[in-house]
């Protein structure tokens, strides 16, 4: 997708100027890099907040237009409020088409649903990045990285090393590392669960031990150990006692 807009140069700066210029709808920026000086830009801040709800918009060459001449640049980095939607700052580089650039572009998974690890052994899939670093000429910078998940068995995983990149575009990895981008394991709680079943079935299964056996055949029943003693009668104790008095 190709993204343009319009900037306009900043004639004042300043913190104060620029929560003046906020109020007014605009969000301050500046664009720097190339061969050009860096320069101190305002941007209409609806627009611009509606352009960053945009993925493409932060991994895509774009092309601004600044007073009379258009250039292309790369977002570089978006400050925004604390709490408030609301763009303190933005920047942007220039891109010079012959030169190469390091940028992070997104993942995108797919087909992990139809893998050998969800339909036959009900994993789960990992996904341990969602973005990956990069180094291409401005013209081979591609919006996304695709992962293909379809052939995702259990305890595997896809490493950088395994993305397959379009041409003229090179992962950036540190010296002798090959990251994890995704993984399909069994979670720790279910396999636990699973594990812990069997011995939960065999002490309820009604099959007692010997042990428990030879306490059931040595202990009285239930109803038998709470029945206490034959009390006499009521009446008999009470006329026994008149007749001893009487005597």
């Amino acid at each position: 997708m190709h993204y343009e807009f319009t900037a306009f140069p900043r004639k004042v700066e300043g913190r104060g100027a620029s929560r003046r210029m906020r109020r007014t709808g605009r969000a301050p920026g500046i664009v720097y890099g190339g061969s050009g000086e860096p320069q101190p830009i305002e941007l209409d801040h609806n627009a611009l907040v509606h352009a960053l709800k945009s993925e493409a918009f932060h991994a895509s060459i774009l092309t601004m237009k600044l007073g009379d001449a258009s250039q292309q640049v790369l977002l570089r980095a978006v400050q925004m409020h604390p709490f408030r939607k609301e763009v303190l700052h933005v920047d942007f580089q220039r891109v010079d088409a012959n030169r190469r650039i390091h940028m992070k572009v997104p993942l995108h998974f797919a087909n992990g649903e139809n893998s050998p690890a969800v339909k036959l052994s009900a994993a789960i899939i990992s996904h341990v990045m969602a973005e990956v670093d990069i180094s291409c000429l401005p013209k081979d910078l591609p919006e996304f990285i695709g992962v293909d998940l379809s052939e995702l068995t259990l305890n595997q995983s896809i490493h950088v090393s395994d993305l397959k990149l379009p041409p003229g575009v090179s992962a950036v990895t540190q010296r002798g590392m090959d990251p994890v981008v995704a993984t399909a394991v069994i979670p720790k709680v279910i396999v636990e669960e699973v594990e812990a079943a069997p011995a939960e079935g065999e002490a309820g299964a009604g099959v007692p031990t010997e042990e428990a056996a030879a306490a059931a055949e040595g202990a009285p029943e239930k109803g038998a150990e709470k029945a206490p003693d034959k009390a006499p009668e009521k009446g008999a104790e009470r006329s026994g006692g008149k007749k001893d008095e009487k005597k």
